[in-house]
């Protein structure tokens, strides 16, 4: 069975983010950024973010703890544009070819709800999309298949079968297989392409 819906996640497969971009110009030693972000800054405090905690709250104890670290902090979310790189490459042209040939394109992500709007204005991409599922609009964050079938909803509900769904994480895939989508775990451009091709989207 092939699909006719395109599902996709953001960060790591369409756009290009990663804290250590940021970080690295914060600090001017290498070692004191990789520990800031294994030890404060943390992707599990960040996944607050993602379930909808807005960063003034995330931030609060996080600086009643590490007040050295104050500025870093809230670095997170002045200078969130930092921690980006432009499109992961080859993505961007594959989400232009789908929009294209009226294949439907959703999106799906783990991110702060604050962002947004930001987003949309530094990424035109998005606004291929017919919409895209913000976890932290919502207080649900992937894997949890809650956050599925919520987007299931908002796509119309199509048969999983559908639907390919793509994203860079395994635990992410594996959930989705386990709910009927069909699905593809992003490395590269040119692998998801292939993938495209031969469901037929493209």
């Amino acid at each position: 069975m092939t699909a006719r819906i395109a599902l996709f996640d953001l960060g790591g497969v369409l756009l290009d983010w990663s804290p250590a971009r940021l970080y690295s110009q914060i600090f001017s030693n290498a070692a004191e950024a990789d520990r800031f972000l294994a030890e404060v800054c943390t992707m599990a405090w960040h996944l607050e973010h993602d379930r909808g905690v807005s960063f003034a709250d995330n931030a609060a104890p996080l600086i009643a703890r590490y007040p050295q670290y104050e500025p870093q902090i809230r670095a997170w979310q002045s200078r969130w544009a930092d921690m980006f790189d432009g499109y992961i490459t080859g993505t961007d042209r594959l989400i232009e070819m789908l929009f294209g040939r009226d294949v439907p394109l959703y999106g799906l992500s783990n991110m702060p709800g604050e962002v947004w709007p930001q987003m949309l204005d530094m990424f035109p991409a998005l606004h291929r999309f017919r919409e895209v599922v913000v976890s932290g609009q919502i207080g649900l964050v992937k894997p949890d298949p809650a956050i599925f079938h919520y987007t299931r909803t908002r796509m119309g509900d199509p048969d999983p079968r559908d639907v390919l769904f793509i994203d860079d994480l395994p635990r992410n895939i594996a959930m989705a297989d386990a709910l009927g989508y069909q699905t593809h775990l992003f490395t590269d451009a040119a692998r998801l392409e292939s993938e495209l091709i031969r469901q037929g989207l493209l």
